[in-house]
């Protein structure tokens, strides 16, 4: 377990445009059942502290796509040239199976962890565990639309985003919730709702009220969530990885704790989970512009 006591406390309640250039702790990670089943997955990381990356990828495979709770809302514009189509996403809260055609490229945008873009119409709580169709959800959107799944490259496609969407994020988040995506990021999850009551000086009902309404999330499900995406990075970047050591880093109870957890999130073992993006190669399928 961390020691938080050394956490600077929380000094009081204003509204913090959450899209002003911050610092910030973590990027998101990509969706590795994605990156498994495609031909070439491309990453672009994002400077707007909003957005964590940009990404597009040829569906190479559509059976065995999973989407893993990671925290994070996506836009994704599916570029068929007779059939287009851009839908946002909000996070899975467990592995959830979602459809993406054989054959088709697809360009998408992922927020930060906790972070919803201001330019829709959709509450936060309305878009947890569901997709919208974007266009029916911002007029913005619409304007831009045609011109994005016609670019031909992806950078083109992020500038067109960039210029259009971006001045009009609009977003706006209390520094509550902020203070509680920061510390979750950085203390990768492991943060218990009493430390956040120390360092805001507010109740957990207040605490977990406010975050609800900010990102559609409590604040145990989104520490959840990214407790489970830290396991990922780690199995991801880390060859020797011992279970118990790590169901520990993490402030787990117990290894049989983590493993329940991790299967349920991410729908297989760790171990297997690894033996997996070992034997496909899976760094080396990511190519980052």
């Amino acid at each position: 377990m961390r020691d938080y006591s050394r956490i600077t406390p929380f000094e009081g309640p204003v509204m913090v445009n959450l899209f002003a250039p911050t610092l910030k702790h973590h990027t998101a990670y990509e969706q590795p059942w994605f990156v498994l089943n495609s031909s070439r997955y491309s990453v672009v990381p994002s400077n707007h502290p909003a957005i964590s990356h940009f990404y597009a990828f040829d569906v190479a495979d559509s059976a065995d796509l999973l989407a893993v709770p990671d925290g994070c809302v996506d836009i994704v514009f599916d570029c068929d040239p007779t059939r287009p189509s851009v839908r946002i996403c909000g996070t899975p809260l467990v592995a959830q199976r979602v459809e993406l055609l054989q054959g088709h490229h697809y360009f998408g945008v992922r927020f930060s962890p906790g972070v919803i873009p201001g330019f829709i119409t959709v509450m936060a709580e309305d878009l947890t565990e569901r997709e919208w169709d974007l266009l029916e959800v911002s007029a913005f959107a619409q304007r831009i639309f045609e011109s994005i799944v016609q670019a031909p490259q992806l950078q083109e496609q992020m500038k067109l985003f960039n210029d259009y969407l971006i001045p009009r994020l609009m977003g706006r988040t209390s520094k509550l919730t902020a203070m509680v995506i920061q510390q979750a990021l950085a203390h990768r999850g492991d943060l218990r709702i009493q430390q956040l009551e120390h360092l805001s000086g507010y109740t957990s009902r207040t605490i977990h009220r406010q975050f609800s309404q900010d990102t559609g999330l409590s604040p145990k499900t989104f520490c959840r969530i990214i407790r489970c995406q830290a396991a990922l990075e780690t199995l991801n970047t880390q060859h020797d990885v011992s279970f118990s050591e790590l169901a520990l880093d993490l402030g787990f109870s117990d290894q049989s704790h983590f493993l329940r957890d991790f299967k349920k999130l991410v729908s297989t073992t760790p171990c297997e989970y690894q033996r997996k993006m070992l034997r496909n190669a899976y760094n080396d399928r990511i190519c980052f512009a």
